[in-house]
């Protein structure tokens, strides 16, 4: 059954009572990536192996998200600035004990491709924030995994796309 959530800004990101923040580097340029992850939402599933749904909603100022397992949410998009941050904050849920979440994407230039740095921001029951700890690891490695695929289908639409 899904349930509301406390809606939150994007300051949450600093003041929320879980904090999880991992960083990746990918090969393809901020303005690559930002384009994948705010431009190209119905794509997330073909790079984010947790996400099985993503489509845009409102005209593109919220997002349906469905991953692995029967998780949905209902977002809004708090921020879309291009080459630098994409953040959305979850209204609706089936996630028992969760009460806030918004996640945020971080883009800055590392050389020639882009450092990601994703924090995600949460509130929840004793349980929930439990269980989110104890998810901490394997919420790092599918980042970074998603990372690495999202980069891989950037550099193959770069070569697709031939020599400029």
């Amino acid at each position: 059954m899904a349930h509301r959530l406390r809606p939150v800004g994007t300051d949450f990101t600093e003041d929320a009572p879980i904090r999880l923040r991992f960083t990746a580097e990918a090969e393809a340029a901020p303005a690559a990536v930002y384009r994948a992850l705010a431009e190209d939402v119905t794509g997330w599933p073909e790079w984010f192996r947790a996400v099985t749904l993503a489509r845009p909603t409102h005209g593109g100022a919220g997002r349906e998200i469905g991953l692995m397992g029967g998780v949905r949410f209902q977002e809004t998009v708090m921020a879309a600035d291009p080459e630098q941050r994409y953040a959305y904050r979850v209204d609706e849920t089936n996630v028992p004990g969760m009460r806030a979440l918004l996640e945020e994407w971080r883009l800055s230039p590392a050389g020639s491709g882009t450092r990601i740095r994703w924090t995600f921001a949460a509130d929840g029951t004793t349980a929930f924030r439990l269980g989110l700890a104890a998810a901490r690891p394997g919420l790092g490695r599918s980042f970074r995994s998603a990372v690495r695929a999202l980069d891989g289908r950037l550099a193959d639409a770069r070569r697709a796309a031939g020599p400029r």
